[in-house]
């Protein structure tokens, strides 16, 4: 007679109780088993304040990742790009080079060398409208402290002596820099969020993590899908509005979920007024003076949110007529915003009405 059966009086065989024990155990197991399998996995988040500006990040994984361990993982980052690129701290890298004289070389990280790469290029694509270098500008018009002040033409032409992208030289071989004008400034604050947003994309993808939105400052990468199935929406915010009453001029849905980035840069978050007359803080380097047109807001699809940032920018400075013919030669998908007569009107580059990346719901 087989172990583990016993003979009923019917003659036939019964299950022992250790058998049956241990097949309601299997049971249990394998119902337990099923639910943890079929349950969706939920969508995490992280928010916080840095760089002054707010960040929300949301993702999901089917591999369990403690949110703590992506949480101070994203903590130091953020500390390690506010060591290096902060114009806030004087014990920065960037501040430390803004306020040296030396025209040596010097060090540099990978990163902050391919910035000023990124930068070169597309400045030498505007024909000089994209320029980090043009921070003493900023602070002759008074739009570093909010003390604003309308310059001489005199005081402009000195000033835009010492500025320019070609005024700092790089040695790939030997990973340093140099600036050849003494007095040169950088500031990145003009694809700071982009970098910020593709550090920290880099801590979610280092995890196994292809499944997110991060957004930085109004700026973000989406990629892959939400737990759903259904796909990733966000919005361009009114160039009316204010950041404390943001309202979406469009909804756009992200098709391509192998990783998109969008930028946006405006006129209309700081500017001031003097004698009827509005001045912006989008400054063109060529003229070193703010930027006249009706172009109120450009955001940039891409790939790379460091180089969607700064083109974002240098839209502001090109224009819709410039911006249009530029975008039109490097295939960029950017959506202007233009405002003319109290009313917005916006256009697409041929990129982006070509594109199936992303649709515009509204």
């Amino acid at each position: 007679m087989p172990q583990g059966f016993k003979v009923s009086t019917s003659g036939q065989p019964r299950l022992s109780p250790l058998k049956i024990l241990l097949s309601l155990l299997v049971c249990i197991a394998i119902i337990f088993g099923l639910r943890h399998y079929s349950a969706s996995p939920q969508l995490q988040k992280i928010e916080g304040y840095a760089q002054g500006t707010t960040y929300h990040i949301s993702w999901w994984s089917e591999k369990m990742v403690p949110t703590q361990d992506i949480e101070q993982a994203f903590n130091a980052t953020l500390a390690q790009i506010d060591a290096e690129l902060s114009t806030y701290r004087d014990d920065s890298y960037i501040s430390k080079l803004n306020h040296s004289s030396s025209t040596d070389w010097q060090p540099a990280s990978a990163d902050f060398i391919q910035l000023i790469e990124i930068a070169k290029d597309i400045n030498h694509k505007t024909g000089g409208c994209y320029d980090p270098t043009i921070g003493p500008l900023f602070n002759l018009w008074g739009f570093q402290k909010d003390e604003f002040n309308l310059p001489t033409a005199a005081e402009i032409a000195s000033i835009k002596a010492e500025i320019g992208m070609d005024k700092i030289e790089i040695d790939h071989t030997g990973q340093r820099i140099r600036k050849t004008l003494p007095g040169l400034q950088l500031n990145f604050s003009s694809m700071g969020e982009g970098y910020s947003i593709s550090k920290l994309a880099a801590v979610l993808e280092k995890h196994h993590i292809t499944n997110y939105l991060v957004e930085f400052g109004g700026d973000m990468k989406i990629r892959g899908h939400k737990p759903d199935g259904k796909k990733w929406h966000i919005a361009i915010d009114r160039p009316d509005k204010q950041d404390d009453e943001r309202q979406p001029y469009s909804i756009i849905t992200i098709n391509d979920e192998n990783g998109v980035t969008l930028d946006t840069s405006g006129t209309y978050r700081h500017h001031f007024d003097e004698n009827g007359k509005e001045y912006s803080h989008i400054l063109d380097p060529r003229t070193g003076a703010p930027v006249t047109h009706n172009l109120v807001s450009a955001s940039v699809f891409g790939t790379d949110a460091r180089v969607s940032d700064a083109w974002a920018t240098a839209m502001l400075c090109l224009g819709p007529n410039a911006g249009q013919q530029v975008a039109k030669e490097q295939q960029l998908e950017v959506f202007f915003i233009e405002h003319d007569k109290n009313a917005f009107h916006n256009s697409k580059s041929a990129a982006l009405t070509a594109s199936k990346r992303v649709k515009f719901e509204n």
